[in-house]
């Protein structure tokens, strides 16, 4: 149960939901990110120079202040993401690390990279197996306490279905959720459940967007 929430949560979310190439015209900002910028983010994220530099463009078109940071408004104008029902966690996993409320480039970098493909002998710590799942898992965890409540899982279903499903098939799924999941008998799914579950799922793969060089 728990493998199929995940699937029609988020692994539908990147791969045609989101587009991150650059405009034609270009931003005049995108001449600010320089060399030593560009092979720090490199060393984190594993993404190219091209990649990086397309990265940037995208982001300077969505800095519409010019002031070098997103807000949550910024996000909202990628007309597909506007309209996913789960645009606001998408959003919010942007902000995890922000300490005000706004993203810089290297954040956005940071948290694109958990989608970029793993390649043999090129395993970048941020797209790892387990960072991909620590995503999934965070998509849910609402109130960032490392678990999924009931709960948690009731707002998910119903930001994903809205008034399509009775509450009581929706109060029926979660239960349902929790119990398989459940190995401890908190009522509640950890982040080892969570892996667990998910054991035999092709992680690596659907949760992967294939970046333009």
């Amino acid at each position: 149960m728990l493998c199929a929430l995940i699937k029609s949560v988020v692994f539908s979310f990147p791969q045609d939901q989101v587009h991150f190439r650059a405009n034609s015209m270009g931003n005049k900002s995108s001449l600010l990110l320089r060399e030593e910028e560009i092979a720090q983010i490199h060393e984190e994220t594993g993404f190219t120079p091209n990649q990086i530099e397309r990265l940037y463009s995208r982001f300077t078109s969505l800095d519409r202040n010019d002031c070098g940071t997103l807000s949550r408004e910024d996000f909202l104008r990628i007309p597909e993401l506007a309209i996913n029902p789960l645009c606001e966690r998408i959003v919010h996993s942007f902000f995890a690390d922000s300490n005000d409320d706004r993203v810089n480039f290297r954040q956005f970098t940071r948290v694109l990279a958990h989608f970029r493909p793993i390649k043999p002998n090129k395993e970048n710590r941020l797209n790892s197996r387990e960072e991909k799942l620590r995503f999934a898992f965070k998509m849910y965890d609402l109130d960032d306490d490392e678990t999924i409540s009931r709960d948690e899982l009731l707002n998910i279903l119903q930001m994903m279905v809205g008034a399509n499903i009775s509450q009581d098939q929706l109060n029926s799924i979660a239960e349902r959720t929790i119990v398989e999941a459940d190995t401890v008998g908190v009522g509640k799914i950890s982040f080892d459940d969570f892996c667990r579950a998910l054991e035999r799922t092709e992680v690596e793969q659907k949760m992967s967007i294939r970046f333009l060089n």
